[in-house]
């Protein structure tokens, strides 16, 4: 099943389309994570979400004239692009080449609820060429990618070769030297494992210069002579993979023809000095096995994906509107791809986020609790992955400290925390935001599972940081939390309301297991708390951003939990008068994070929109929002870090936590029941 603008209508809205700051294209894992930033796709070429230029190429010739479709050479005419509409699981271009009218999607199956698809390394690449004017006409298609896919720096060797696998032509390009998982770091590409590109329709394909091979197309619509030798630079002529497709006469009757991408990176993560293989790997399957299975389930895959598409947009729809489905449609595959999913030793998976753009950090405790609303929403055993290479690390002797910790390493290495003082001292940690960060989550596990039973197994460990909290979370003292570059700040009165609602998350999980007396002292310390914490910090019609601190306010959004998990914590009145104070606060392109700056940050307005209770009060902050996204001259990757005044990008851009803005779905028990159930 191809999903055209034809067949899109449950899911198209009756407003205006979205205009992304980039749309995604290929998205899989961090490093294989591609995305165009332009308007239209053959005004630039698409970048890796670093912003190094990751070449996909795509041209149409008809009836001898040739177009090109992505990239910005050769120097030829473009199409005309009509539209582009992004979707939880792809995006469609609507395109026209002189009388013939294309359809170029991109289609990753993003299952969350099931690990073996979701954690496959292919994307898929599907061209649909028909007649508008009712006449035959000669049609051929072309597609490469440039090594650049396979290095981090171009000045890297790289080699080639056409792997022989039954019912597919397959093209594999990646470096001669091969260094696995030797670096670290946040902006680098991969430059170990092995970019394939593979078809079952027929083809030409070979690795040729850029020049020879898209400048023969053009002329001739074929391919030219291979003549390249190897190994050499990536830059060196630009060798890269390509493929013709002669789509002979086409006319009313619509001719189809797909290329797969795959990336196959032998090993994915090292955990606590283990190397590990992608989830998809862990009985043996190799890239040969991936591409032949990946081809002979698209039409399962594909249908699965659409029907995805089709039900879950209707949903986001109903529950927030057009606009707030289209935010969500842009952040699926972020989200995604700003992890990698693999096995541990036993084969269980392990879910691993990148703190992209930010600090390379790997499995980061305060990425993990704004991107917690995505797997907790699609899938229990997803946020059991997300959640266990933490609480793994945090059970070792080498976690000394009464507290969370906030990250297991540097991305894709994660042998122990780097951040602040790391594994040595307590100096620049974040101990009330992580433990406050872990209890909640593990609690909202809780409630999708309808027992704590992942809880009991680590249950020595979440006592610790819950009596942490008690000590020293209630009134925190100048202390870090997720909003880290806003710098240390005391008494402040959100991390405050975190500690309380954490606490009460632990009685909680007490009461789940059987512990009554346990589940009314802690459930007592945490009502306490809620009394200190707004006795403490009131300040007329709302609640300040420090307890000392006069006249200031915040974004109160870690109350989200009290009403997401229904723990009746705060009064009624405290979620209204900060959500009529935040009114008067609006700039053009949203709510400001706190009175100290103009910037905000994506995750938490939403978060913040949802303890309102009105739509008109949900609306006047989500509109925002999609004005951002629609309207921002920073054509990155949706960044959640960004200024309200001006719609410029602050500071980050295609972070997992995007996936927090799903978390207005959890407000919404039947879809949240519907969802989790899958």
């Amino acid at each position: 099943m191809f999903m055209t603008l034809a067949t899109l209508g449950a899911v198209l809205m009756a407003g205006p389309q979205m205009r992304p700051p980039a749309a995604p294209l290929i998205t899989i894992d961090p490093y294989f994570s591609i995305w165009s930033t332009s308007d239209e796709l053959s005004a630039d070429w698409p970048h890796h979400w670093t912003g190094t230029i990751h070449a996909l190429q795509s041209m149409v010739r008809v009836d001898g004239t040739a177009y090109r479709i992505m990239g910005t050479m050769p120097k030829i005419d473009t199409v005309t692009q009509k539209s582009l509409t992004v979707l939880p699981t792809r995006t469609v271009y609507e395109l026209a080449a002189g009388p013939v009218d294309l359809t170029l999607t991109f289609m990753t199956p993003a299952l969350p609820d099931d690990l073996d698809v979701l954690s496959r390394p292919v994307g898929y690449i599907t061209w649909r060429a028909v007649s508008r004017d009712g006449k035959q006409h000669q049609v051929q298609l072309y597609f490469d990618h440039s090594g650049e896919l396979a290095v981090n720096e171009t000045t890297q060797a790289i080699g080639w070769s056409k792997p022989s696998i039954p019912g597919l032509t397959t093209l594999r390009m990646g470096t001669t030297s091969q260094p696995v998982l030797a670096k670290k770091g946040d902006g680098l590409r991969i430059d170990w494992g092995y970019a394939y590109s593979a078809t079952a329709d027929p083809v030409q394909a070979a690795v040729l210069s850029h020049e020879l091979a898209r400048g023969t197309f053009v002329t001739d619509g074929k391919l030219g002579a291979e003549t390249l030798t190897q190994p050499r630079a990536c830059s060196d002529e630009w060798p890269v993979a390509s493929f013709v497709f002669d789509l002979g006469k086409v006319g009313s009757r619509a001719v189809e023809r797909r290329v797969m991408l795959a990336y196959d990176d032998l090993y994915g993560i090292e955990f606590l000095g283990r190397r590990l293989q992608g989830y998809w790997a862990r009985n043996g399957m190799g890239a040969m096995e991936l591409l032949t299975q990946a081809h002979s389930r698209f039409a399962e895959l594909d249908g699965r994906a659409a029907k995805l598409d089709r039900e879950l947009m209707a949903d986001l729809t109903a529950a927030g509107g057009e606009k707030y489905a289209q935010i969500c449609a842009l952040a699926f595959r972020q989200c995604i791809a700003g992890h990698k999913l693999v096995a541990d030793t036993d084969g269980s998976p392990l879910w691993f986020s990148k703190e992209c753009y930010s600090n390379g950090c790997i499995a980061t405790v305060d990425i993990t609790y704004p991107t917690a609303p995505f797997p907790l929403l699609f899938s229990a055993k997803l946020t059991r992955a997300l959640l266990e290479p933490i609480m793994k690390y945090a059970v070792t002797d080498r976690w000394k400290f009464p507290f969370a910790p906030h990250d297991i390493g540097t991305y894709p290495i994660a042998n122990g925390q780097v951040y602040g003082g790391g594994e040595r001292t307590e100096e620049n940690q974040m101990p009330v935001e992580e433990s406050g960060n872990l209890l909640i989550v593990v609690a909202a596990l809780a409630e999708v599972e309808g027992n704590a039973k992942y809880a009991e197994a680590y249950w020595p460990t979440l006592t610790k940081w819950a009596e942490y909290l008690r000590d020293y979370g209630i009134d925190p003292g100048n202390q870090l939390c997720t909003d880290d570059f806003a710098g240390h700040l005391a008494h402040n009165t959100n991390l405050s309301m975190k500690a309380v609602v954490g606490l009460a998350c632990y009685a909680r999980l007490c009461e789940q297991l059987g512990k009554a007396d346990e589940a009314k002292t802690w459930r007592g310390i945490a009502e306490a708390g809620v009394k200190t914490c707004l006795e403490k910090s009131a300040d007329g019609g709302h609640y300040r951003l420090a307890c000392d601190k006069p006249g200031t306010w915040s974004q109160k959004y870690n109350l989200v939990w009290d009403k997401l998990l229904g723990l009746k914590l705060f009064p009624a009145e405290v979620v209204t008068k900060e959500i009529a104070y935040y009114r008067t606060q609006l700039a053009d392109y949203g709510l400001p994070l706190d009175n100290r700056s103009k910037y905000t940050k994506t995750d938490w307005e939403i978060w913040t929109a949802t303890l309102a209770d009105s739509r008109a009060d949900w609306d006047a902050f989500i509109d925002p929002i999609w004005k951002f996204c629609n309207e921002s001259p920073s054509r990155v990757p949706f960044t959640d870090w960004y200024w309200t005044h001006d719609a410029k990008q602050r500071g980050f851009q295609a972070r997992p936590v995007i996936g927090g803005v799903f978390i207005k779905m959890l407000a919404e028990p039947k879809a949240w029941r519907k969802w989790a159930a899958k």
